[in-house]
């Protein structure tokens, strides 16, 4: 009897693009819709974001974590349409999913309010620099640990834990003002 054995592959290969889309896109287009407001923004980042990725599949070889490195991207991806709709002086409408108040105990009112806000925050976060915006979003709109961000941008949790104190009063003081 003859077996005949798959080769398997290496352990720092990742799977083929398509396996990857498969299994990170709804993560990345949320975490582009969470930061830019609408799904046609969401989609044009996933599709960048991944054509990026095929266009260096050699870089992305190195990373350890697939899913947290494409989420990361989509957030900056996300972040440069932000800030150039801030460039031009155009701001999206916000839909129903990012007010706080949501569902049959939200009234009309406190729906309008919180899309006014989400607004001014998008608006505000655009003016922000693009490392203290990158770590608002990954922590406060994509969930992750002061820890994660550390390790995925590099740098010390306690360094992002001053950062986003400094983003948070900063946007606070702003979204005040308006």
């Amino acid at each position: 009897m003859v077996v005949v054995m798959k080769p398997q592959p290496a352990a720092t290969e990742l799977p083929p693009l398509e396996d990857l889309f498969r299994e990170h896109s709804d993560a990345v287009f949320m975490a582009a819709h969470r930061v830019t407001g609408n799904a046609m923004d969401a989609e044009d980042v996933l599709q960048t974001v991944f054509l990026r990725m095929a266009r260096r599949r050699t870089d992305i070889a190195d990373v350890e974590r697939p899913g947290a490195y494409l989420r990361h991207a989509a957030v900056n991806a996300a972040l440069d349409i932000v800030r150039s709709r801030e460039r031009r002086r155009e701001t999206a409408p916000l839909e129903d999913d990012w007010v706080a108040v949501s569902g049959d105990e939200a009234s009309p009112e406190d729906k309008a309010r919180g899309r006014e806000l989400k607004d001014r925050l998008r608006a505000a976060l655009g003016e922000v620099s693009p490392r203290s915006a990158e770590m608002f979003a990954l922590r406060y709109l994509e969930g992750f640990a002061n820890a994660e961000i550390a390790q995925m941008l590099g740098t010390s949790p306690s360094a992002v834990g001053v950062t986003l104190h400094r983003t948070r009063r900063r946007l606070r003081r702003e979204l005040r003002d308006d």
